[in-house]
């Protein structure tokens, strides 16, 4: 997908949602690999997916911002290609022993409990924080969003 496709998707995004016209807007996909990427963006368009989290020390290592209520995202498949544009409703920061049930359960991943997603996102953070030379620890800082689908 080339990045003038995206802009095609975000100006038909446009079109249907004028009110977003102006807003920045990120266009990137779910996890850190094309299948990652594909499974989480179907959870979302079916409905079971409507939080995720990322690890605090990512975004500082790429001196990236924090997402922010109403930051508006368009997904991306494991092809970057666009399947939806997501607004962000809540952004909290948290520990990664102080996720509840409740957002993972939101997370929409594996059988939805609590138990699950802390295998998961132990797999997951201690496969990607090994780049900026972090370790997973169940002390480690994350932020954490809401989002909903507003356009697919």
């Amino acid at each position: 997908m080339t990045q003038a496709q995206i802009e095609t998707y975000w100006e038909q995004f446009l079109a249907a949602h004028p009110e977003h016209r102006g807003k920045p807007y990120i266009a990137e996909p779910f996890g850190d690999n094309p299948a990652l990427a594909d499974e989480l963006g179907n959870l979302v368009l079916s409905g079971l997916k409507s939080a995720t989290c990322s690890a605090v020390w990512e975004y500082e290592a790429e001196g990236e911002s924090f997402p922010q209520v109403g930051m508006l995202w368009l997904v991306l498949d494991g092809r970057n290609e666009p399947m939806c544009v997501v607004e962000t409703i809540e952004v909290t920061f948290r520990k990664y022993n102080e996720v509840d049930a409740d957002f993972a359960r939101a997370e929409g991943e594996d059988d939805l409990t609590l138990e699950s997603w802390r295998a998961g996102h132990k797999r997951f953070f201690t496969r990607t924080l090994a780049p900026i030379n972090k370790d997973f620890s169940e002390e480690m800082p994350l932020v954490c969003e809401r989002f909903h689908v507003i356009y697919k």
